[in-house]
């Protein structure tokens, strides 16, 4: 069964909290253990100091023979004693040596002897003892010897062995550090990855499509197979676009009636004028049917043949634009394109408006002819329709940028757009002109299909100067195959 991003994020935490924590707990435990033992060290040194003292009056008085220095042996013994029992009801379950009341019994025991040496050692003060008295003396002192070297011995041994633990116990801290450093960066690496492939990679797919969006590229999202909350945000997403899509495609269509109404005045014009010519050849034959004049008969056919390829192909322009079809970029000869399109604007450029047309015949490129044919109508349209009076319209081509790109521009000598509304003229909807006289979609629709070929377009203004729309065209490489 599949988790939700919710329950892999509330595992990771406690996964992480988990071990975290107890690597946590046993650094504190090494820690605690070593402090212990640190301070068992402590008072064991001190305890083996006290016995080292005893053990030096006891050879003192062997060498000296004076009580004074029995008596200052056993207060060392009975401190022993005292720091032993410390150690054994503070640090008890710490301690290496587990047996440590068998050691307070042997201090009592060596206590017990120098005592006895003691008592002997009394006579020795008016005279050395004889006979019996000198050989239990004797047996006091060798007892003495044994227990204090046994005793010596066993501690040195003690502390030694508890010194070497807590270097033992060292290193193993240090290890252990470099065991908690290296999981945990496993850790974080695993939580990490987790992120990346569960959360990031899955939002910036569709950061990436909502950038598409943005600038009118409505491809779907690729499936997000996470199994989580960002399924249905996908597949809702997914259906926004195809409902965009839809959308968009019924407002380039309409965009498109709107600009076939706008030409069919001079269509009808364009059309009138090669069906005139027409009638009156046909005319002129029927008037002229019995006469014998073949070579004028056939040059008022050849007339009529020339019209009506005019019409056909006027109407043959008008078909080609308002064909409803998806995004199809083939190779195009772009001046045989702005020939076309002029076809079909050339009765609605008044007669006080000049239109220059300087393009070269070998620019060829892959691009949607109808829809780039739309973009020049829109740009040739607002040019006409910015001047008030006299004016000229220009368009020209070339490759600045070298043969991969190509640039046309739609220059006018009208009266140009103010600053502040430059950065608004892509926009959907804006519009300078009556409502009447346009929706204010014709650019917006125009940058959306140069995007949709990889290009850009860039526009200069001036006030009462004119304005130059600059369109940038890759020739060779294919554009994006998808639908507006």
């Amino acid at each position: 069964m599949t988790m939700s991003i919710r329950k892999k994020i509330g595992v990771s935490f406690c996964v992480f909290m988990v071990v975290s924590t107890l690597i946590w707990f046993l650094n504190y435990y090494k820690h605690e253990l070593i402090t212990e033992k640190m301070q068992i060290i402590e008072k064991k040194d001190h305890l083996f100091n006290k016995i080292l003292e005893a053990r030096r009056y006891e050879k003192n008085y062997f060498l000296f023979h004076n009580p004074d220095d029995l008596s200052q042996s056993i207060s060392y013994v009975v401190e022993a004693r005292k720091r032993l029992m410390e150690i054994i009801e503070a640090h008890g379950q710490y301690t290496l040596e587990r047996d440590l009341e068998s050691r307070y019994s042997e201090l009592d025991q060596y206590r017990q002897a120098l005592q006895d040496a003691l008592g002997d050692s009394l006579p020795e003060r008016s005279g050395r003892p004889s006979g019996d008295a000198a050989a239990q003396t004797e047996i006091h002192l060798e007892r003495i010897r044994t227990l204090g070297r046994k005793i010596t011995e066993d501690f040195e041994a003690i502390v030694s062995s508890e010194r070497r633990l807590v270097v033992r116990l060292a290193q193993e801290s240090t290890y252990f550090l470099y065991f908690a450093l290296a999981a945990i960066f496993i850790l974080t690496a695993i939580t990490a990855l987790f992120v990346f492939f569960n959360i990031n990679r899955p939002l910036k797919n569709i950061e990436n499509a909502i950038r598409k969006i943005a600038t009118g590229d409505y491809k779907n999202i690729p499936p997000v197979a996470t199994g989580d909350v960002f399924g249905p945000l996908v597949t809702s997403l997914n259906d926004m676009i195809r409902k965009l899509n839809q959308r968009n495609r019924q407002i380039v269509q309409t965009e498109k009636l709107a600009s076939l109404g706008t030409l069919t005045s001079g269509v009808a014009h364009e059309l009138n004028n090669p069906l005139n010519n027409i009638s009156t050849s046909v005319q002129i034959l029927l008037e002229e049917l019995d006469d014998d004049d073949l070579a004028f008969k056939r040059e008022l056919l050849v007339e009529t043949e020339l019209q009506i390829d005019r019409a056909r192909d006027i109407v043959r322009a008008l078909l080609e634009f308002s064909r409803k079809g998806d995004f199809n970029p083939k190779p195009v000869v772009f001046r045989e394109l702005v020939k076309k399109t002029l076809t079909l604007l050339k009765g609605d450029v008044p007669t006080n408006i000049s239109l220059q047309v300087d393009v070269p015949e070998d620019i060829q490129a892959n691009l949607d002819a109808q829809r780039i044919q739309q973009v020049l109508i829109n740009l040739i349209q607002n040019a006409v329709q910015s001047m008030e009076g006299e004016g000229s319209v220009r368009i020209t081509a070339d490759q600045p940028e070298g043969p991969k790109t190509f640039r046309f521009q739609v220059s006018d000598s009208g009266k140009g757009i103010a600053k502040d509304n430059l950065k608004k003229i892509f926009d959907p909807f804006f519009t300078t002109k009556d409502v009447s006289s346009g929706s204010g979609l014709g650019l917006s629709i125009s940058h959306g299909i140069i995007e949709q070929h990889h290009g850009r377009i860039l526009v200069e203004s001036r006030p009462e100067t004119g304005t130059i729309f600059s369109v940038y065209l890759p020739t060779g490489v294919d554009a994006e195959n998808s639908a507006t």
